[in-house]
């Protein structure tokens, strides 16, 4: 969350990579060796022999619900204020956009967040068409579906704050 934070997107998703349980199963041999459900989350994966990789303390819904908002709030950048939805992405370098729909009350808002040449930094958003006075989508429970678009400085890897030209060196 730090690294995302810094606007580190490399570091930040590899970092991801490296606590993802299912990175743990890919093979019959990996799954040897860390030894417990790799649809949990381990709050520990030992570092030390004979049990190195081995993975512990699972069904700990602390890492788990960490690991959620690892993922939504600070590599997605999904950000809930009260009636208004922030959204800055912290993005690896290979993505070109993502999409999420997103339930607010009875509304549903299908949010579709790409890099684009035309945003030098920062972010514009439109929903259903019109431009947003700020990078916020603002949110109504008028039980409709809304067309929202995020575009995305093609640079930006990580922004501390959506619409926010400034990152960490």
């Amino acid at each position: 969350m730090a690294f995302a934070a810094q606007g580190d997107a490399r570091r930040a998703w590899e970092l991801l990579a490296m606590i993802n349980p299912v990175n743990h199963a890919k093979t019959p041999e990996a799954m040897q060796t860390y030894k417990v459900e790799p649809y949990v989350v381990a709050a520990d994966v030992y570092a030390v022999a004979p049990h190195m990789g081995r993975g512990g303390w699972t069904w700990y819904t602390g890492s788990a619900g960490w690991l959620y908002r690892l993922i939504v709030e600070s590599l997605l950048g999904l950000r809930l204020d009260v009636d208004k939805l922030h959204l800055a992405p912290c993005l690896p370098a290979d993505w070109q956009g993502f999409t999420v729909h997103y339930r607010h009350r009875e509304t549903v808002y299908h949010i579709r967040a790409v890099r684009t040449a035309t945003v030098d930094a920062g972010a514009t958003v439109t929903v259903d068409g019109v431009e947003q006075p700020s990078p916020v989508i603002p949110l109504a429970d008028d039980r409709r579906e809304h067309a929202v678009e995020v575009r995305i400085g093609a640079q930006s890897h990580g922004l501390a704050a959506m619409g926010s030209t400034t990152r960490a060196a």
